[in-house]
């Protein structure tokens, strides 16, 4: 839950602070045309939160080179990605158009264009971080990642202290680095307590363990909901913290590989 995987939480993680997208000058649009087809690809990429602008690239910046290929009767546009030094990383493909409707683009197609390459463009990116964590030894790819777990909150009784115990545990045993205190962490885990009196004397326990960054970024969050006798919980969780615990960090670890870049199935694969 909150949690689309590791392609579109890479995205939210982009290789530089920005894109640039300048305009393109070989696609065998007008001027007009090109400045319009930035300004879509931009907006496509803003949308997956890649921090692309239209704009020509200043020294730092990763650039989005726009060209188009022609052959025989159709047009295929080409987006080239490159690092700061201007080397190419990776290149994403559109769809083929017809030359003739290609020469006299309007702003529906530029869209739809646009709208059909910014999924592309966004797996070579994703394929460049992964490459650059794979190379990097202090990448999370390459390392244990480090994981503040600090009180939960909102559990009656004393809830509160054992499952965070409980959870810290856990965690631990499935290779992250936990911490209880927020400094050199790579992500927060936060658990979250509700209890809500329900009819027939039941009360429903929502515990939400959300997964973030220091700054508070969200990166996925682990959801487990049960309706219980009321009361039940209201001086002692006992084994009832260690099933929760052991069932939510699990998921909590999940959401930690696959911001790393790796497959929790093919780790676990591995693991047995």
């Amino acid at each position: 839950m909150g949690n689309p995987g590791a392609t579109a939480r890479r995205l939210a993680q982009p290789l530089s602070p920005r894109l640039a997208v300048p305009p393109g000058s070989d696609t065998l649009l007008p001027d007009a045309a090109n400045q319009e087809l930035a300004k879509q690809i931009a907006l496509a990429l803003q949308a997956t939160e890649v921090p692309a602008m239209v704009r020509s690239p200043e020294k730092d910046d990763w650039r989005l080179i726009t060209r188009a290929e022609h052959k025989g009767d159709f047009v295929t546009p080409l987006f080239s990605i490159q690092n700061p030094e201007g080397k190419e990383e990776g290149v994403a493909q559109g769809e083929q158009i017809p030359l003739n409707t290609w020469a006299h683009a309007d702003q529906a197609l530029l869209k739809q264009v646009a709208a059909e390459a910014g999924p592309r463009i966004g797996a070579v990116l994703t394929s460049i971080r992964v490459a650059h964590d794979k190379a990097d030894p202090g990448s999370l790819y390459n390392r244990a990642a480090k994981v503040e777990v600090p009180e939960v909150t909102g559990a009656p009784g004393d809830g509160n202290v054992t499952l965070t115990q409980q959870l810290r545990a856990r965690l631990a045993v499935l290779g992250p680095v936990v911490l209880t205190t927020p400094t050199g962490a790579d992500f927060v885990v936060q658990g979250e307590v509700k209890v809500v009196p329900i009819p027939k004397h039941q009360e429903r326990v929502e515990i939400q363990w959300i997964v973030k960054t220091p700054s508070g970024d969200e990166r996925g969050r682990v959801v487990q909901l049960n309706e219980i006798p009321a009361g039940t919980l209201s001086k002692y969780w006992g084994d009832v913290a260690v099933v929760v615990a052991t069932e939510a960090s699990n998921g909590v670890n999940d959401v930690i590989l696959r911001q790393a870049g790796h497959d929790p199935n093919a780790e676990r694969q591995s693991a047995k």
